[in-house]
């Protein structure tokens, strides 16, 4: 048996798979500058679900509304006019049979309905009744006042800026989050 010379690296095993390379940050961004903005993330995170602000306004919303119920009903406010179920788990980032139970449990409850597709005779539209509109109502106001409290002692020019910022923000992590990452074909039988 021969030694291998100090300088050169032991070979890899051949079923060992490759190490991915950590993605660089953008120009002008350290790795020090995105990890001193994790730990306030985190905080952040923490001090919403601690505080249950989203229960809260899901008990301000109506009687026993949990929050994939209450998201459905938002779905449709913030649409302003009757959606598909597919449309809906768009715009809520789930599946469609997840949306499809929640809107059969909200139908029960008489807080949606289904109207024909004036478009489409074979498929129908989901619409908030009257009490399920109010309920979607009472939840965004209740989140709405939340922040409007935390914010109101805020200069307008921050309050503007931070608008600005965090809808920037959450439109480039959800296209970052649709990409498809390498590897990612064949992993749950979809591709790209």
């Amino acid at each position: 048996m021969i030694p291998e010379s100090p300088g050169e690296p032991e070979p890899a095993p051949e079923s060992a798979p490759a190490a991915e390379p950590a993605p660089e940050p953008a120009p002008g961004l350290s790795p020090d500058d995105l990890l001193a903005v994790l730990p306030r993330l985190t905080r952040l995170s923490s001090a919403f679900s601690k505080g249950r602000l989203v229960d809260r306004a899901a008990e301000a919303a109506g009687p026993s509304l949990d929050r994939p119920a209450v998201g459905v009903l938002v779905a449709l406010l913030a649409a302003g006019e009757p959606l598909r179920i597919g449309e809906i788990a768009d715009r809520m980032q789930v599946v469609g049979p997840h949306v499809t139970r929640q809107v059969q449990a909200l139908e029960k409850r008489r807080l949606v309905r289904r109207i024909a597709d004036p478009h489409d005779r074979r498929a129908s539209l989901i619409e908030p009744t009257e009490t399920g509109d109010e309920a979607a109502r009472r939840y965004v106001a209740s989140l709405l006042g939340w922040f409007a409290d935390v914010l109101g002692r805020w200069p307008r020019q921050d309050r503007d800026d931070l608008l600005r910022l965090l809808a920037r923000f959450a439109d480039d992590v959800t296209d970052r989050l649709a990409l498809p990452e390498a590897g990612d074909e064949g992993e749950d039988g979809e591709g790209a």
